[in-house]
């Protein structure tokens, strides 16, 4: 390959790059056992924070004001440590998806560190087994070492040895899935909470989806008062121009030239027809739609569309219009020369990928793409608009398959 000469190779010594193979090749698999020893070290601080917090709770009882001091003490540092449970989790666990700690109530943070007790202590038996078997594994060695086993004792020894390993580690394993449960069931908001973040949801999204129709009407009219309505007009004009003409072969010119208005005329109310509503999919699937509006494109499109089952009808025209838009402001503003259009199906997500190789520079706040967003929402769907400046351009659509 070929280097600018703005360019410049980074340089690395061979101990740093066999350091960098080595780290990325033992810290997967020392990131677990590692994960559950710190558990077991901040499960005994949390078990100190505890006994702290319950006999500031005790203090309130028989002086308030201090009690009230110490309650906010308590809320203080219990969040310290429900962030620090999250930051181990995250780090040395790898657990994804971990609610929020601050957006969780201080009663359920309190809770969450005293179920945290529950992992630590099996995590601290599970050491201790461990400890006590390589303790084991030392006497057995020395005595094959000095001749006091026999080959058969000492197979059988190897054997018991290397199922308790084995199963200490599986509890290993076990102990950190538990301690990633207990976060995700009681840092995670409650069935009210999910309930009321629910309903803001759906009024959100509904509240957008009236501004999009309402952003669509106006653009519509705008289509039809700008292009068709005024194309029409001069229509008249010229069919009133062919009626008084008095040359045959100028009336059969402006009639020619009215035909060919006529047909643009349609051209264009057949677009803003399919802007309202795509009534292609009617027949057609969203492959063989959008194939048909590439082709009417000025800029090369690439289309591939793998849908193992066709979705449902609304999920088919939010992502016609999300292509539609994409096509638009590619040709329009983008001075692309390629748009690759992607449809698929992962992980239950209906993804449609619309890149172009154009300048960039699109607003994702626009009006244009900020409808299409609530449209997607409206189907508890995501779009996210990555063009910076200089390009590409890259539309992401996801929608849920059920």
């Amino acid at each position: 390959m070929t280097q600018s000469k703005g360019e410049q190779t980074p340089v690395r010594k061979a101990g740093e790059v066999v350091g960098e193979r080595r780290t990325g090749r033992w810290w997967p698999r020392l990131r677990l056992p590692l994960g559950v020893a710190v558990g077991i070290a901040t499960a005994a601080v949390e078990f100190a924070f505890l006994v702290v917090a319950a006999a500031a709770s005790s203090v309130r009882v028989v002086a308030p004001a201090a009690g009230c001091r110490a309650a906010g003490l308590t809320d203080r540092y219990g969040g310290r440590l429900v962030r620090m449970e999250h930051r181990r989790l995250a780090g040395l666990l790898a657990a994804e998806d971990l609610p929020a700690p601050n957006t969780v109530a201080t009663r359920r943070q309190i809770g969450y560190l005293a179920a945290r007790l529950l992992p630590g202590m099996l995590g601290l038996l599970a050491y201790a087994v461990l400890g006590v078997g390589v303790v084991l594994a030392g006497i057995v060695l020395r005595a094959a070492v000095r001749g006091e086993l026999t080959l058969l004792d000492a197979l059988s020894q190897i054997a018991v040895g290397a199922v308790l390993l084995l199963l200490n580690v599986q509890a290993v394993a076990s102990i950190a899935a538990l301690d990633i449960r207990l976060a995700r069931r009681l840092l995670g908001p409650g069935s009210r909470a999910e309930l009321t973040r629910r309903v803001h949801e759906l009024t959100t999204s509904r509240a957008g989806v009236i501004a999009a129709v309402d952003a669509e009407r106006q653009r519509i009219e705008r289509d039809l008062h700008d292009g068709l309505q005024q194309r029409l007009v001069a229509l008249g004009m010229l069919l009133g121009r062919a009626r008084r003409a008095r040359d045959a072969d100028r009336t059969h010119a402006l009639l020619a030239q009215a035909h060919e208005d006529v047909q643009r005329a349609i051209e264009e109310l057949r677009e803003v027809a399919w802007r309202v509503y795509p009534s292609a999919l009617d027949d057609s699937d969203l492959g063989e739609v959008l194939a048909i509006v590439a082709r009417g494109s000025e800029v090369p499109v690439r289309i591939r569309c793998d849908l193992p089952v066709r979705p449902e009808r609304q999920v088919e025209t939010v992502l016609y219009f999300v292509a539609c838009e994409a096509l638009t402001n590619a040709a329009k503003h983008a001075a692309a020369t390629l748009v690759t259009v992607d449809i698929g199906v992962r992980d239950g997500w209906i993804r449609m990928r619309v890149h172009d190789d154009g300048v960039g520079g699109a607003e994702p706040t626009g009006r244009g793409l900020s409808g299409l967003a609530r449209r997607v929402a409206a189907l508890d769907g995501r779009l996210l608009v990555t063009s910076p400046a200089g390009g590409p351009t890259t539309v992401l659509a996801q929608l849920p398959c059920d």
